[in-house]
């Protein structure tokens, strides 16, 4: 049985030539030559999607920085993991970070690192035997701090990069945590209980541990309010605790009447979550209307060396100088 055909001899056409077209020769990239410096290579990348992002957000934090506003750097402990602690802890020095704030893992992983030279435990074998997360020394440290900061006035996580500088820690020169009070720079430090293996601990106090929190996200919080007309956060594979304290910090920054708008935010993981999607890149700059907000990815020990090379060519070819003005 023969089937209808449609009929193609009346279709309407055009020429490609006068037609609009999003890409164009100029957006193209540029080949790459041997001996090509830094920003020679960014400028050879295509100016299309995630390249020009990763411009984008390379220029917004170097325009912060001349602006004097926040530059918020979020993180998860696979960033601390993947050794990208020395390279944040160069922007952070260069002026271009201005606030550090992790979960607690991410503490846990440079504080090993910092007095013992490794971190990361085979964690499906000491599952099997329940020695898991049982390194009493670190725990002792983290939970100690907590305690110290809940007593005094110490955010939570200045009281672990003072602890570590106080015992001078073998490896405390790539210590992130520690180079942030150095700097006196906030490192605030947000932990859900029962996540991380110092709770698991005898020396942990649930008190303690939700007070220094907490404190912790006051200071954030502080932050959060002026970021407006000029600020930029970046999370860096946080997927959940992150997020979620940003958005409870942007939402009592703007009931207390700070006028958050106009900034810039952007999320840097291996694969794109929910909630960093929705609670940085879109919902805080209201899609467009309040700022801008970018999603790009990629793996860490990657994305994040490459973002601080984009940052530093930047600010050469702007400004001619990457040190603290």
């Amino acid at each position: 049985m023969p089937y209808d055909e449609l009929d193609l001899s009346k279709i309407v056409t055009y020429s490609a030539s006068s037609r609009a077209s999003t890409v164009v020769t100029a957006l193209e990239g540029k080949p790459l030559k041997t001996g090509m410096t830094m920003a020679e290579f960014l400028n050879s990348l295509p100016a299309i999607l995630k390249a020009d992002d990763l411009k984008a957000v390379a220029r917004a934090v170097v325009q912060a920085r001349e602006r004097k506003k926040p530059i918020l750097v979020m993180f998860g402990g696979h960033v601390i993991k993947t050794g990208c602690a020395p390279v944040l802890a160069g922007l952070a020095a260069d002026g271009f970070i201005t606030h550090l704030a992790s979960n607690g893992s991410a503490a846990i992983h440079d504080t090993e690192l910092a007095r013992f030279g490794h971190t990361s435990e085979d964690v499906a074998v000491q599952l099997e035997d329940g020695s898991f997360g049982m390194a009493a020394d670190t725990a002792l440290l983290v939970n100690q701090a907590a305690k110290r900061a809940a007593a005094g006035n110490e955010g939570f996580g200045e009281a672990v990069g003072a602890m570590l500088m106080e015992e001078n820690a073998p490896h405390i020169s790539r210590a992130l945590i520690a180079r942030a009070y150095q700097l006196r720079i906030p490192y605030t430090l947000h932990v859900a209980v029962g996540t991380d293996i110092v709770h698991q601990h005898p020396t942990a106090s649930g008190a303690a541990i939700g007070e220094a929190s907490l404190r912790d996200f006051r200071i954030f919080a502080a932050t959060v309010a002026k970021l407006g007309d000029g600020g930029v956060v970046v999370n860096l594979g946080s997927a959940v605790i992150m997020p979620e304290v940003f958005l409870k910090a942007l939402a009592v920054a703007r009931n207390l009447g700070h006028p958050v708008r106009n900034f810039t935010t952007a999320n840097f993981d291996m694969i794109q979550h929910y909630r960093p999607g929705v609670n940085v890149v879109q919902r805080p700059v209201c899609s467009g209307r309040c700022g801008h907000g970018y999603a790009i990815t990629g793996h860490h020990e990657i994305m994040i060396p490459l973002l601080a090379a984009a940052i530093y060519a930047v600010a050469e070819e702007t400004c001619g100088c990457v040190k603290t003005p």
